[in-house]
């Protein structure tokens, strides 16, 4: 099941009544197979305000596709497509893809993921929460040229070798021998994107009953990656400093360490913020050493330091192929390069090239030569010194308009890198309604449940994406709305 999607606009010229005119959209939307039984309409009332309607037109069209059949109320979840057989009937025939839509492993996003993902590409909203660089802060020109000069320089756009293109496995390489992780082109794996790397672990390596443990809160918890290969998430504490390596040590069973795995993000982690030091990252290496417990360690952030370079990663202190380390560039250039990068044992790194070959025949080639130029040019170093330079302001601007309005109103933690400022509502506040309160104020949010394994007051804050201006005035629209809470 899933929530759908509204693309259409009354036509207010026609004689048609508006009620009717939406009646034959939802159920030409059925008819059709866009909507497959069980998915979810938006409330009433919230449709009523999408679509400019008054509530009571949304009703007596609903209403009467009610009486058909076609939709049915579920208290307490909206209504949902009950039956496509009345509009198939009218349309003359057609296909319920509804009978095959939801037979794969991976589950429908959760309604709020959903209508966030749906909502970030419509104008008008402050996205307080997306987890993208700005628009502002894309280097334009130094891709424009990456781009020309990548054209001109490959033999052609054609396929490359399944582990990415050689020169910037090599390239890769070199650059996190900076980090202090030393190992050969052999040993990195060209993605599309750090997502993809996690999808090939999840078909390639993960037996089905296994344990995943993350923190909590982390990103994990948002995808549908490991339970949908048959793998349990098992959320771990966390304090100012990261994954709290006695939580883990509490539940590592013999059993799970032989089957299960850790991710971890230590430095400046997502949704947190915090930062892991330098004596936590041994301590908790050395207990996945002596488990045996495999790591996967995502660096998404960790060239994104705004006030001094984090520790090294923990792969640094990995001389047993024990960790697999992930890069990405979705967060320091652009989401849409679709470029990131595995590093780990020469055997890991085959095999998932080799599953990587027969699910999307290798990662954009325009992009690795456009990224191998950014990285042989220094292009890429400049923009990361200018992207931690409006970042830092950025940061700053949000610590003082929190200084001002947020102090009697909620808890949060700065970072020190990257794009979030974890934020927990005072006195307590259900996240969710408050989602939906901020959608009628024009806000965006990510709630703190998107992210936790237990219910939580708390929300996720990105200075990254919206202008330092449309920053401030959705900040201030979100007191607002806390304060008469």
């Amino acid at each position: 099941m899933s929530d759908v999607i509204f693309n259409w606009v009354p036509d207010r010229g026609s004689p048609l009544p508006l009620y009717r005119q939406l009646a034959d959209y939802i159920s030409g939307k059925i008819a059709c197979g866009d909507w497959a039984v069980g998915d979810r309409l938006p409330a009433q009332r919230v449709l009523a305000q999408r679509l400019g309607l008054n509530r009571s037109t949304v009703v007596q069209a609903t209403e009467e596709l009610a009486s058909f059949g076609v939709l049915e109320a579920d208290y307490g979840g909206g209504t949902r497509v009950g039956s496509n057989t009345w509009s198939l009937r009218m349309a003359g025939g057609g296909m319920d893809w509804g009978r095959y839509l939801h037979a794969g492993p991976f589950p429908a996003n959760t309604p709020t993921i959903q209508t966030i993902f749906r909502l970030e590409f419509q104008p008008g909203y402050y996205r307080l929460g997306s987890g993208e660089p700005s628009p502002q802060l894309f280097p334009r020109e130094a891709i424009g040229e990456a781009l020309s000069r990548a054209a001109a320089r490959a033999p052609a756009l054609g396929y490359l070798p399944p582990a990415g293109l050689p020169e910037l496995r090599e390239a890769v390489a070199h650059r996190l021998e900076r980090r202090g992780i030393r190992l050969p082109p052999s040993c990195v794996l060209i993605t599309s994107g750090a997502i993809q790397a996690l999808q090939l672990i999840s078909a390639s390596m993960l037996k089905s009953g296994s344990t995943v443990f993350a923190e909590s809160p982390t990103y994990l918890k948002s995808l549908q990656i490991f339970p949908s290969a048959g793998a349990r998430l098992q959320g771990l504490a966390m304090d100012r400093e990261g994954l709290r390596p006695g939580a883990l040590r509490a539940v590592l069973t013999p059993c799970a360490a032989r089957s299960g795995l850790l991710y971890t993000i230590p430095t400046f982690q997502n949704p947190t913020g915090t930062t892991m030091p330098q004596s936590r990252r041994e301590e908790l290496f050395q207990l996945c050493l002596e488990r045996r417990l495999p790591v996967i360690e995502d660096d998404a952030y960790g060239e994104l330091w705004l006030d001094a370079p984090p520790p090294a990663p923990i792969k640094a202190l990995d001389r047993t192929g024990g960790i697999l380390y992930l890069g990405t560039v979705s967060k320091t250039l652009s989401p849409g390069l679709r470029l990131g990068w595995l590093v780990g044992p020469e055997s890991v790194v085959q095999r998932l090239a080799d599953v990587k070959s027969q699910t999307d025949c290798g990662t954009s080639s325009l992009s690795q030569w456009a990224f191998l130029e950014l990285l042989e040019s220094g292009a890429y170093d400049a923009h990361l010194a200018a992207l931690r330079a409006a970042l830092r302001a950025r940061r700053d601007a949000a610590a003082a308009l929190l200084t001002r309005r947020f102090s009697s109103l909620a808890d949060y933690f700065l970072p020190s890198g990257g794009f979030y400022i974890w934020l927990r509502p005072r006195p307590e506040a259900a996240t969710e309604r408050l989602f939906q309160r901020a959608l009628e104020c024009g806000l965006l949010l990510h709630p703190g449940t998107l992210y936790d394994f237990g219910r939580t007051s708390a929300l996720r804050l990105s200075y990254a994406y919206e202008s330092p201006e449309r920053f401030s005035r959705g900040l201030g629209l979100l007191a607002d709305l806390l304060e008469g809470n």
